[in-house]
């Protein structure tokens, strides 16, 4: 069952399976728009709970949301689009490059994009490219590390992390739009720890 998350080329639901997450010869450091998930450590929920459909985050949870937000600070070259902090994972749009409009962008559609949905300020400046998993790592590093001092977690975050390539504002829009969505659908989520417990729940 799709609960609103866009599926990939194939029909299936991209969250299902983590095996070769990789494209082959992909160059995640090219320029354009990319869906990342990053989960925690066996589904543990660590940075807060879902209240009447709201995430309501605690001291962990605004630290998560707090190291996400700064990401640009550190990877001057890339911009947040629409993102949420989840109660054991975190979804966001990244955009890597110049890409005040995704002009030229290789593997997006030369289409000027609407506001992000997180009223972050958005600078997109251009600078020397990294690569996804540098940008997922430094956030990770950053995550761990508050949280192993303030905290009796050390480990935090799965080993790998979900990466997508948004080709097109059709996809941009439906991908922001899950995103936005996934608090209200955390009961349907296949990362609640409580998905399968509940027998109305349909895979």
């Amino acid at each position: 069952m799709n609960h609103g998350l866009p599926e990939d080329g194939n029909g299936k639901h991209p969250l299902r399976k983590r095996k070769n997450l990789r494209l082959a010869e992909y160059d995640y450091a090219q320029e354009g728009a990319y869906f990342i998930t990053v989960c925690t450590q066996d589904k543990k929920c660590l940075f807060g709970d879902v209240v009447d459909t709201a995430m309501v985050l605690n001291d962990a949870g605004e630290m998560v949301k707090r190291c996400w937000q700064e990401i640009p600070v550190h990877f001057p070259h890339v911009a947040l689009d629409c993102f949420v902090v989840m109660p054991n994972h975190v979804h966001g749009i990244v955009f890597i490059g110049d890409a005040s409009d995704i002009v030229g962008a290789k593997n997006f559609s030369p289409l000027r994009l609407s506001k992000p949905c997180n009223n972050i300020q958005n600078q997109r400046p251009s600078g020397t490219s990294k690569t996804i998993g540098s940008i997922v790592r430094g956030f990770k590093i950053g995550v761990t590390k508050w949280m192993r001092q303030n905290t009796s977690t050390h480990k935090v975050w799965q080993r790998n992390y979900f990466k997508r390539v948004v080709r097109h504002e059709r996809e941009l829009h439906d991908v922001r739009t899950y995103i936005a969505n996934n608090p209200m659908k955390w009961a349907l989520d296949h990362e609640n720890p409580d998905y399968t417990q509940n027998p109305q729940h349909t895979p």
